[in-house]
């Protein structure tokens, strides 16, 4: 039976993509089909193609299933500024209704392990009064959150896991993803993170010298998941 998480994270610059593309290539491993979408980014390329976003780039990357860029986002924006920003500089109304088809799309493929990865923390705006975290109730998925562990994390992840709960959706686990190494009693900010998270801990990212999906997928635990 297929399964698929939304991945969100608890702030941006934190290492969401870089912890998913470490989950697909482990479902990879374990021999499952993957797939994967980011439906909305910022700081994208110009190429001869297109926009293209390296986040999004890394995703299609570790897709076993055959798709197309755009499949997997379908709205790339060039400035490095919030996404309903940059849609709002082209004349694109960026909302929850535009978002939901593309995703969709992806999940009917039906591969055996998806991931739609947000943009940012849990309540980046989209157009009106809507945010990226109303695509994710409108999608009903269970959440994989992404503490960026540093000074501070513990207030940001339970916030975070707080106003996922208060959306109605189920925290699936969370990876804790080392992005500051000289994080003082880290062990300690670990153990809390536990404490405090009603859900497993898929694994701890250290800060590696390469971070390649198969460095990152050899610290997490897929099997931790609650489907």
């Amino acid at each position: 039976m297929s399964a698929a998480f939304f991945i969100a994270g608890t702030d941006t610059e934190i290492g969401k993509t870089t912890v998913a593309c470490g989950l697909l290539h482990a479902a990879r491993r374990a021999g499952l089909s993957t797939a994967a979408a980011k439906p909305v980014a910022s700081d994208c390329r110009g190429t001869a193609a297109g926009l293209r976003n390296g986040d999004a780039l890394a995703l299609l990357g570790e897709c076993s299933l055959a798709l197309d860029y755009a499949e997997v986002n379908p709205f790339a924006f060039a400035p490095a500024i919030a996404p309903h920003l940059a849609a709002r500089e082209v004349g694109i109304e960026l909302n929850v209704a535009a978002l939901l088809a593309p995703v969709h799309k992806v999940l009917a493929r039906g591969a055996d392990f998806t991931l739609v990865e947000g943009a940012g923390g849990w309540r980046v705006p989209l157009a009106g009064r809507e945010s990226l975290s109303d695509l994710a109730v409108a999608l009903g998925l269970p959440v994989i959150l992404v503490v960026g562990v540093r000074l501070g994390c513990i207030n940001h992840a339970v916030l975070t896991m707080e106003a996922i709960a208060r959306d109605g959706l189920e925290l699936a686990g969370w990876v804790a993803n080392v992005v500051d190494p000289a994080t003082s009693r880290l062990d300690e900010n670990l153990a809390t993170l536990a404490e405090r998270l009603p859900a497993p801990c898929l694994g701890c990212i250290p800060r590696l010298p390469e971070a390649s999906p198969a460095a990152v997928a050899a610290h997490l635990e897929l099997g931790a998941l609650r489907r």
